[in-house]
This record gives C-alpha cells, sequence and structure tokens, in this order.
C-alpha cells in the first residue's frame, strides 16, 4: 500500500459536465422526502452526472455505518446508530415515484447494532417500491449481514430483482481496505444468496488503484464468478479525503477494457469497467437482456 501524496487526477477522471435543471429536481425531491443517498454520502464523482439524469441511489437505515472501512467517506461511530426510520421505506418509493424511476437501486449504511443487519428495513422498503412502481426493477446492494441465513433468506423473500454485494478490493488487501470484514464471508454470502434464488442475478463490485497486483485483480473476478456472479463492475479507487487510503495508483482506460475482456470471457454477462464506474452507475442500462439464471464458471 502507498502513501504517496494525493496527486492531480488524469484527464479520463473528469466527468462531462451536464446541465443543472436536472439535478436541482432530483435533489428537491430528495429534501422533500428527507432522503440519504450514498451518492452524496460517499462522495461519488458521478453525483452531478447521475442527479442530471433523474437518478441516485437510496441509502437507507440512517447515514452512520458500524464499520470503519480505509476507502469509504460515510460516517461511522462506534456507538449504535439511532434505530432505523419506520417510515423511511415509504418514503424512499414516494421519491422514486416522483422521479418516475424504472429501474431503483437501494443500498445501505452497515448496521451490525440491528439483530437483522436491517435485512427486514430492505425487505420493507423493496415492497414500499412495488406498491408505487410495481413494473419498477429493484436492485439491493447490501452488506454482508456477518454471514447470516436468515438476513439472506428476508431479503430473497423480498424478490428484488438484482442481488448485489461488493466484494471491493482483492484478497491481499482486505485487511486495510475492509478490515471488519473477509474476503470469504463476502465470497460466501454472494454463493448463499444465489443457492436462496437461483434465478436472481447477482452482481459485485472491485475497486482498482489501491496496490493491487494484476494477478490479485484477475483472481478476485475469478473468485466472483465462480461464487455465482454474472454482473460485474470495475472502477477507480479515488481518496475521498486526506484521512482515508491514498491511491497507489491511477489505472488508465485501456487497462480497464482489458478487465472488461476477460471478464466476459469468463461467462459474465454484464460488465461495466471504466475509472468512474460505480457500483450503481448506469445501472438501469447493466441489467443482461438475456434471462437472469446464474450458475457455474462458464467453459
Amino acid at each position: 500500500m502507498s502513501d504517496r501524496k494525493k496527486r492531480s487526477k488524469p484527464a479520463w477522471l473528469r466527468m462531462p459536465t451536464m446541465g443543472a435543471e436536472g439535478a436541482a429536481e432530483v435533489r428537491s425531491i430528495l429534501r422533500k422526502h428527507n432522503l440519504e443517498t450514498v451518492c452524496s454520502q460517499a462522495r461519488c464523482p458521478n453525483m452531478g452526472h447521475c442527479y442530471q439524469r433523474g437518478t441516485a441511489t437510496f441509502l437507507i437505515l440512517g447515514s452512520v455505518c458500524t464499520r470503519t472501512c480505509g476507502y469509504c467517506a460515510i460516517e461511522h461511530s462506534a456507538c449504535p446508530p439511532p434505530p432505523p426510520d419506520p417510515d423511511e421505506p415509504a418514503r424512499v418509493a414516494g421519491a422514486a415515484a416522483e422521479m418516475g424511476l424504472s429501474y431503483v437501486v437501494v443500498t445501505s449504511v452497515t448496521r451490525d447494532d440491528l439483530p437483522d443487519g436491517g435485512a427486514g428495513h430492505f425487505a420493507k422498503t423493496v415492497s414500499e417500491i412495488r406498491k408505487l412502481l410495481p413494473e419498477a426493477m429493484i436492485e439491493v446492494l447490501t452488506p454482508d449481514f456477518r454471514g447470516a441465513e436468515t438476513s439472506l433468506q428476508i431479503i430473497s423473500d423480498a424478490s428484488p430483482d438484482v442481488f448485489n454485494h461488493n466484494l471491493e478490493t482483492v484478497r491481499a488487501l482486505f485487511p486495510a481496505v475492509r478490515p471488519e470484514a473477509s474476503y470469504d464471508l463476502s465470497l460466501e454470502v454472494l454463493r448463499k444468496y444465489g443457492r436462496m434464488s437461483p434465478s436472481t442475478p447477482l452482481k459485485s463490485g472491485l475497486m482498482a488503484g489501491l496496490g493491487e497486483e494484476i494477478e490479485d485483480i484477475r483472481k478476485a473476478i475469478t473468485d466472483l464468478r465462480e461464487a455465482g456472479v454474472t454482473m460485474l463492475t470495475l472502477g477507480q479507487y479515488l481518496q475521498p479525503t486526506s484521512e482515508h487510503l491514498a491511491v497507489d495508483r491511477f489505472v488508465h482506460p485501456r487497462e480497464f477494457d482489458e478487465w472488461k475482456a476477460f471478464a466476459e470471457s469468463i461467462g459474465f454477462r454484464s460488465v461495466a469497467s471504466g475509472p468512474l464506474v460505480r457500483s450503481s452507475f448506469h445501472a438501469d442500462l447493466s441489467f443482461p437482456a438475456s434471462d437472469g439464471a446464474h450458475g457455474g464458471l462458464s467453459e
């Protein structure tokens, strides 16, 4: 892991500017419904772009995380955060309907303080969205729930259209990047969910530029495919503040293209790979046109 000082971003990491009218409307809707987004809480570089497209990734279960990851700008605390707001799922649904979303992405902070890790709150949010937007597709991006099958079953019973759990980084860097999580546990979470809901596409994401080796990335991609994942995102890690892990290198777009080709060659059906790609960036355009069934590593 490098301790290099923060460097100037290359040209390919500058998101093209867009008009402000659509973004202002999204911000107004979010304020009206008193909602958080991972876009703002995690300081996503694509926030203005996505808001202008009329999309946002809803952040539920509050805005304070119970874990301390080296890459993430979301607030964390050793003290238990406030209990989940029981009205939040309905507000998420109302905002999604007002925004006219046909593809809704819901994620959360990690809530290790809750008996089910917040799975029930996810399920209620999916249910409320279905009431107002019965034709919309819903993707959930969840924490690992410490691998609890009961929590994963609650999510499965809610029947989201895509189950997303990010691996985030390679095995060698996990202790520094995600000290309270486990590489093998995250893979097992994906496997377990795949067994519970074999027709639901599994999705996961990786960051590059944290100091990983080329073979580490290849192995992580292969491990995800063997776990049944068919949808993959790969993007450049960007240091949100000086207190977070430093960027080791800026990965050239050509390398992201190479990883996309490799992932597709081993059976991934949907791969978004590029410097500015994030888990939910253009998620509505990434859902595979073919059926959602997943399986073992394709030959």
